[in-house]
């Protein structure tokens, strides 16, 4: 159960509210979003107490309104409606608005990431997006240029122009990486890391919150549920492919899973990203129209200067020529489905 306080509840309402959901032996988690703060009720409500209880705090001052939430979270569900738009500088995602991030799946150089800023810029992209720490599946792969990329990206982003978005691995980056980029990334490999959940909650940053290879949306909800317990409300879904028995692309992106989880699940903004989503260059051009007529928040795309020298995930990264041509088409195309980009 959540209660949501009116816009522009004292905060001595709040606390009254508080304190009252204590006096009767629940739990408290509250959530401050930009429009609402919402007091969330964690403990078994017997049914005989459901709607006596609904009654009691729907009459109490501050209050819009109680809403009953059987599922285990509550803050990320749609009827709980905390946030539904997240600001990035002069960016907002989830208000209409089909929102770019591109950029190279990992930093190699300072000329490779300012050749790909100036090119996404360019193209229309409204943020950038680049590995600074690389998760891979194998030891011996490229693992990003880590602490030297840090480095790189703190010295050069006041000539990027674009707010930055880049993964995080562990708990102990938060606040570091918080430094230098404006949205943390947490991976499909981390996605049920609950310390590292926990941590970016405590956080300051929005967070992408992709899902796992083998995610169901229901442990994709529950995952953000940690960040948004913590006091993060800023938290924006990524559906990025899930491993199913189909080899003919890397993953299989389910736009019907994540059109589900949009419709019906959850008020957070959610954004599907193409390029591990399918793992080929030819298909991202089609899957991004799609997310576009589907109503999807946003895409994440890897672009490079040269893909065929890239260190990591080049044939699913477009060149900056053809993100172009991309970018051109989805302009046309976006106010037919009432988006802008």
């Amino acid at each position: 159960m959540v209660i949501i306080m009116r816009s522009g509840a004292s905060e001595s309402h709040i606390s009254t509210v508080r304190k009252e959901v204590e006096a009767r032996g629940f739990e408290v988690v509250e959530n401050r979003g930009k429009e609402n703060v919402v007091v969330a009720i964690i403990g078994i409500i017997d049914t005989n107490q459901r709607q006596p209880l609904i009654d009691h705090f729907s009459q109490m001052d501050g209050v819009e309104r109680v809403t009953p939430i059987t599922k285990p979270y509550k803050l990320t569900a749609k009827a709980a409606k905390i946030q539904t738009k997240i600001h990035v500088g002069d960016v907002e995602i989830g208000n209409g608005r089909f929102v770019v991030i591109a950029g190279p799946c990992a930093l190699e150089s300072p000329e490779q990431l300012m050749s790909a800023a100036a090119g996404v810029k360019a193209a229309g992209a409204a943020m950038l997006r680049v590995g600074i720490y690389k998760p891979r599946t194998g030891p011996y792969a490229f693992q990003g240029m880590e602490e030297e990329g840090i480095e790189i990206v703190h010295g050069l982003k006041g000539e990027i122009g674009l707010p930055i978005v880049s993964e995080i691995t562990r708990p102990q980056m938060v606040e570091k990486m918080s430094e230098v980029v404006d949205i943390l990334q947490i991976g499909a490999r981390n996605a049920q890391n609950s310390d590292l959940l926990k941590e970016v909650g405590r956080g300051v940053r929005p967070v992408v919150l992709k899902r796992g290879l083998s995610m169901t949306l229901d442990e994709l909800m529950q995952s953000a549920e940690y960040i948004l317990s913590e006091g993060n409300p800023n938290v924006i879904l990524c559906e990025r492919g899930i491993r199913t028995f189909e080899t003919a692309t890397r993953n299989t992106l389910d736009l019907g899973g994540a059109a589900y989880l949009k419709t019906v699940m959850t008020h957070l903004p959610v954004i599907i990203d193409p390029s591990h989503g399918t793992g080929i260059r030819e298909l991202i051009a089609i899957s991004t129209k799609m997310a576009v007529a589907g109503g999807f928040d946003g895409l994440l795309v890897e672009v490079h200067p040269k893909p065929w020298e890239a260190l990591c995930d080049g044939p699913q990264s477009l060149t900056i020529e053809k993100f172009g041509k991309l970018m051109s088409e989805l302009k046309r195309i976006a106010p037919v489905f009432d988006k802008a980009i």
